[in-house]
């Protein structure tokens, strides 16, 4: 199992309940794609994104009518709603009146300090949070001649102006993020912007792509920071659904051990040592455990050299031989089976586990 990481302490800020930074659980975010305006297909979609792991939503407010629609939609979600605010401070205004948890500000396209600071005391007033969300492709373009382009120091310097202004008005329910698509700009940005604050980091990697590169791109922005032990929430831009953002996102958390929740599998990517069908028999491991919400570790492991001991190391494992394999739970070998019972004897071990501990709990 992986090592614990050391996370950089920050402040904690929350939504709705939900809490970002202090050392909660890094939570997983998206935004919606539906017209905000159309307040049923924007609260049918955060129900279903709500349902594959997703707890925190942002929405756009490009209009009036968006930030009016708030009222329906901060009240009927299911999880807290942050409203995404560009170019005109009034619709963050009417946003928080409307009772949304979150504002976005890009101080990219809000320049004007006064309308800032007539925001930042209205979400005082609320207990509201604001996030400062600095972005490669709207950054101000002071801070591009400043720094002779979109560099990691223009990103982090724009992002910590705007702290300091939010701070002379006596507001610290603060995150921060700092996106670019080109890995090494975001990388730095963020380390920059740690170094200087204890405020929570919103990660992720802008206009990432399709889901086939998208993902890639994000794991590596996303996961090199988390590895580093930053980052409190993180959200994964895909171009497609949003559903897949939030489970790449939960994905990129299992992978890292930040998130230990649920059933991870482990399997070999098989090799010409491999003597049993082991892709067909991960992906019927997958299938068959994909309810499964228990925190469980699973090794579907195809020959002598790495399988034993992956599989020993797991919760369960099968380590796959000649046309069949063993069966471990607990890093013990409790069975030998033929290749085509080792699904079925691995997944009977792992209910025979769980249905005694639930009784155990049950009698407690």
């Amino acid at each position: 199992m992986m090592a614990k990481l050391k996370r950089r302490s920050t402040r904690p800020v929350f939504l709705r309940g939900i809490q970002v930074g202090g050392g909660a659980a890094i939570t997983v975010q998206t935004m919606t794609k539906t017209d905000t305006r159309d307040v049923a297909a924007t609260l049918a979609e955060i129900e279903r994104l709500a349902l594959v792991g997703c707890e925190i939503v942002r929405v756009a407010v490009p209009d009036e009518a968006a930030a009016k629609a708030l009222f329906a939609i901060a009240s009927g979600s299911p999880i807290p709603v942050i409203a995404d605010i560009h170019f005109d401070h009034i619709l963050a205004l009417t946003a928080l009146k409307a009772g949304v948890h979150g504002l976005r500000l890009n101080p990219g396209n809000i320049r004007d300090h006064g309308k800032i600071r007539e925001v930042v005391r209205a979400a005082a007033e609320r207990k509201v949070p604001i996030r400062i969300g600095v972005n490669a492709g709207s950054l101000d373009p002071e801070m591009i001649r400043k720094f002779g382009g979109v560099t990691a120091e223009a990103l982090a310097e724009s992002a910590m102006a705007e702290v300091e202004l939010l701070e002379k008005e006596g507001f610290h329910e603060i995150k921060i993020a700092v996106k670019a698509f080109d890995l090494g700009v975001m990388i730095e940005a963020n380390r920059l912007i740690a170094a200087r604050c204890q405020y929570p980091l919103h990660l992720g990697v802008t206009e990432s792509g399709l889901p086939e590169e998208g993902i890639v791109r994000s794991s590596i922005g996303i996961g090199a920071l988390l590895l580093a032990g930053l980052g409190d929430t993180i959200r994964v831009s895909l171009t497609g659904d949003s559903a897949e953002e939030v489970q790449a996102g939960i994905r990129i958390l299992k992978a890292t051990g930040m998130r230990a929740a649920g059933r991870v599998i482990v399997s070999c990517p098989t090799c010409g040592r491999c003597q049993v069908p082991l892709q067909e028999m991960a992906r019927e491991v997958s299938d068959r455990t994909r309810g499964l919400r228990k925190s469980v570790q699973i090794a579907v492991m195809g020959c002598a050299v790495n399988g034993p001991g992956e599989a020993r190391q797991a919760d369960f494992g099968i380590a796959g031989g000649k046309d069949s394999g063993l069966i471990f739970r607990k890093g013990k070998i409790v069975r030998t089976l033929p290749a085509n019972e080792l699904v079925d004897g691995l997944l009977d071990e792992i209910n025979q586990f769980f249905d005694t501990e639930d009784k155990r709990d049950d009698e407690r």
